[in-house]
Formats: C-alpha cells, structure tokens, sequence
C-alpha cells in the first residue's frame, strides 16, 4: 500500500468554486458518498473551463477526456453543507493536463478530502490524442503551482 498524501491546504490551490450539498448526495451513513467527491472535481475542472472559453460541450472539436483520478478523504462532509473546491494544475504535458482538486469545508483551512484529474485532450471526433491549443496551455500554466 502506498504512503498516504500530505493533507493539503488552501494555499495549495489558485482557485475555488462553491458547491452546495444535495439531500441525494449522502448515503445510508450520513454522509456524502464517496462517487460525489469524483462529480465535484469533474464540475470543477469542466466548469472553470466553460467560463474560461476553452471548452463548449457542444461543439468544441478538441475536448479533454478524463484517463485518471484518484481521491484521498480525511474528514467527512454531509448535506446540507456547501464545499469549496479548490483547484490548481499539477502537471502540464504535451497533450495532457493533471489538476490538483481539494474539497474543503466551507471557509476551512485544511482539505477535507483532495485528488487528481487527468485529462488527455483528443479531437472529439477522431478521438486520438492532440496537443493542448496555446490559448488553453496560457490558462492552464497560470493555475500550476
């Protein structure tokens, strides 16, 4: 078994986004399952993308398709609370970007659970591996920490 990630604090994000807890969200132990955590960082990442202008779902013809992610939790959340998800980008490659994505309580210091989120960026038709678009590399570059 690998070592367990430092827990990570605010300071180890550019930045963050609201996100209230839905009634749905906890499970039978009174508390949010973990599947939702994956869904936060996917409406993070994809989100600040949309605002950005680097992604229209509809009709972007280069899109990023998620090929890893992975959480560690260190405390619980529960509805009706709203999380922060933090977010920076860890890794910038030639085709690919990994973000660092931390669900925090709402004004808390420390994560209450964190992770990545990799996407490889394809041509949405033909779907084989393309190199980030440079306006889309700018942004990405200035969330790296």
């Amino acid at each position: 078994m690998s070592e367990r990630p430092m827990r990570l604090g605010r300071g180890d994000f550019k930045l963050f986004r609201s996100i209230p807890t839905r009634w749905m969200d906890n499970d039978v132990f009174g508390h949010v399952n973990n599947v939702v955590y994956y869904s936060w960082f996917d409406t993070a990442v994809n989100a600040w993308l949309v605002e950005q202008g680097h992604l229209d779902v509809t009709g972007s013809d280069i899109v990023g398709l998620v090929v890893e992610t992975g959480c560690t939790y260190f405390e619980s959340v529960a509805f009706p609370e709203t999380v922060e998800a933090g977010l920076a980008v860890e890794k910038l490659g030639h085709s690919s970007v990994t973000y660092r994505v931390g669900i925090f309580r709402e004004g808390g210091e420390m994560a209450a659970a964190q992770g990545r989120f990799t996407h490889v960026y394809v041509e949405r038709d033909a779907q084989k591996p393309v190199p980030i678009p440079d306006a889309l590399r700018a942004a990405l570059a200035a969330l790296q920490q």
